[in-house]
């Protein structure tokens, strides 16, 4: 994670993890494909293999979704009392929306608040 401010000005973080764009200069992408974090940032050349967010997104998409989703299915079976087929057709579809376009985005801003915070694997400091 070679950062060289002198180069490149600051980049907001969760604006440029939104957009799915480099954390170093803000202008490459981020992606390649879906998902996938691209070997290196066509722009500025910055090595992306540091870019390692884990299972992060996924336990925040799982919360968000879970609470969105969950709230206004239970609001919807108190008020409305549906039948169960509507329940199924309508909120499965829309978790798993949500879901998909949720993860690129959390990625993308833990990605570039790792680069942002110089965020490493943790090390024992043996003396």
């Amino acid at each position: 994670m070679n950062q060289d401010s002198a180069h490149f000005p600051p980049v907001d973080p969760v604006k440029a993890g939104l957009r799915g764009l480099c954390p170093r200069c803000g202008q490459g992408k981020l992606f390649d494909g879906f998902l996938k974090v691209k070997p290196a940032c066509a722009n500025c050349d910055l090595d992306l293999a540091f870019a390692d967010s884990g299972d992060g997104p996924v336990v925040f998409v799982i919360l968000i979704v879970g609470f969105i989703v969950v709230g206004a299915a239970l609001w919807m079976e108190v008020n409305i009392n549906p039948p169960l087929w509507v329940h199924f057709l309508l909120w499965i579809p829309l978790a798993i929306a949500f879901s998909l376009v949720l993860m690129r985005m959390l990625k993308g801003i833990l990605i570039n608040l790792q680069f942002r915070n110089n965020a490493r694997p943790g090390e024992i400091d043996r003396g």
